[in-house]
């Protein structure tokens, strides 16, 4: 879409789509959900974009992934691409069997530029000094709860615990495993 070329134009330059843009792409979305339970990631990162969410929906729960800095930024920049399938390789989880080919066509995997370490490092700068007043923001209201960690796997039971004190009806199944 229109919109979705603006903000790829500022995520390859490593920065924060603008509010306006971002709120408009993501209300959208939202529109005709309200009979559903859902969940937002990496959404709203700044203020303005918490108040425009408030406007039309009802937040109940806001999770925070308190992740170091160094640990993003690390899994980020191992993560390669092949862009002919959109498959995802990252070096440290799921690397390629051959170090730079893809696993099916062996042809070269690419970085995308906003996995690029000096990217990287530019958009967590803007996140953290954006996203600190939203905290805070959910956490006057009451509804910010903190799970902080460098593994999945030892972070999301946590989560899930949580969650289901909100969701009781998710199986067990069915969220098994982050997405």
């Amino acid at each position: 879409t229109e919109v979705g070329i603006i903000a790829k134009s500022y995520i390859d330059q490593g920065r924060l789509i603008p509010d306006d843009i971002m709120t408009r792409m993501v209300l959208s979305e939202l529109k005709g959900l309200e009979q559903y339970d859902w969940l937002l990631d990496g959404f709203p990162r700044t203020v303005a974009q918490a108040e425009a969410l408030d406007k039309q929906c009802q937040i109940d729960t806001v999770i925070d992934l308190d992740v170091p800095f160094e640990t993003i930024k690390y899994r980020l920049t191992a993560r390669w691409i092949h862009p002919a399938s959109g498959r995802v390789y990252n070096l440290e989880f799921s690397p390629p069997k051959v170090l730079g080919t893809d696993d099916i066509t062996g042809e070269p995997l690419v970085q995308r530029d906003d996995d690029k370490p000096e990217t990287v490092t530019k958009r967590l700068q803007a996140y953290d000094a954006q996203t600190k007043p939203v905290l805070e923001y959910y956490r006057a209201k009451g509804l910010l709860k903190s799970f902080s960690g460098t593994e999945t796997n030892k972070i999301w039971p946590h989560i899930y615990a949580f969650l289901q004190t909100k969701l009781p009806d998710v199986s067990q199944k069915d969220a098994a495993a982050p997405r």
